[in-house]
């Protein structure tokens, strides 16, 4: 990790710990953030979708980014700073930068399928706050699809520095790299981790490493430094549980993970719904293969 360019290498979009009755618990998120660190990934994404950003209170936001960058500083903490509106965004990455975080990432326009004008004063506007801002394309979930065309003109205007890729569309890594060269791909969903890592991916904007951090940094790094053989092992092994962060379920399904591996995933809150049971169970059991082999 660099200071210049805090997104690069193993970023973790943070579950966000609760307790029974749904309050943040904020001493083990603290704890979270420092096991993350100390089991090599390089830093933490607060605020993202895995942390539940959308039910959380004004207070709790703020105080989320705040634990975090007190656990482990802020060069680490690249904070999820979406909103319905742009000013509100502004707002967010206001309160990133202040509390000493060195980069935010943000979605493009949701509250409706914004056209290309819209999108581009979006990102106009959040980065006036004067902190690196890193895109986050996911059409599945926002219906605005960050195409790569658009990625650099946002980059050519200097509003972003990176995207975070979610779309699934490996190939868009090569137009990316043709059409902003300079503009650093991270990967952004678990389950084409390999793919877009061989196509020169800069980070990874993760979510199963809230469970299995060490694995899941030793498979990052393998597959960026070309060792195919440990990464298609590790990718091959883990792969049951990545693709459940392509999934609509992925926040339940990652903290049952965290659950069982000892950490304390808890629950969600509404309008998120427990797992099914057979979704229980084979998170339940690509889990504990994952432990059995020595992945945990």
């Amino acid at each position: 990790m660099t200071d210049h360019r805090p997104w690069r290498g193993v970023l973790v979009a943070t579950a966000l710990p609760l307790n029974d009755d749904l309050s943040v618990n904020h001493d083990q998120y603290a704890e979270h953030c420092a096991w993350l660190v100390e089991n090599g990934c390089d830093g933490v994404v607060p605020n993202g979708s895995l942390g539940e950003y959308q039910v959380l209170t004004p207070e709790e936001r703020a105080k989320v980014v705040e634990t975090a960058v007190g656990a482990i500083g802020g060069q680490r903490v690249m904070p999820g700073v979406a909103a319905y509106g742009s000013a509100e965004s502004r707002r967010w990455a206001e309160q990133a930068r202040d509390a000493g975080c060195h980069a935010v990432m943000l979605l493009p326009p949701n509250a409706y399928r914004a056209d290309e004008r819209s999108v581009l004063a979006h990102y106009a506007e959040v980065a006036k706050a004067g902190v690196p801002v890193v895109a986050y394309n996911n059409p599945i979930d926002t219906k605005v699809d960050l195409v790569p065309e658009l990625l650099a003109k946002l980059h050519g205007e200097g509003y972003i520095r990176a995207v975070k890729e979610f779309s699934g569309d490996v190939r868009r890594a090569y137009r990316i790299a043709e059409l902003a060269p300079e503009l650093d791909l991270l990967i952004g969903a678990d389950d084409v981790l390999l793919e877009l890592a061989i196509a020169g991916a800069k980070g990874w904007v993760a979510g199963y490493p809230n469970a299995l951090p060490a694995a899941s940094v030793e498979l990052y790094h393998a597959a960026v430094e070309g060792d195919l053989v440990t990464a298609n092992r590790l990718y091959r092994q883990l792969h049951p549980l990545l693709r459940w962060d392509s999934r609509v379920e992925f926040v339940q399904a990652i903290k049952l993970s965290m659950d069982i591996v000892g950490r304390h995933g808890g629950p969600v809150r509404p309008p998120r719904m427990p797992l099914l049971p057979e979704q229980e169970a084979a998170v339940r059991a690509a889990t504990e293969k994952a432990v059995a082999a020595g992945l945990v």
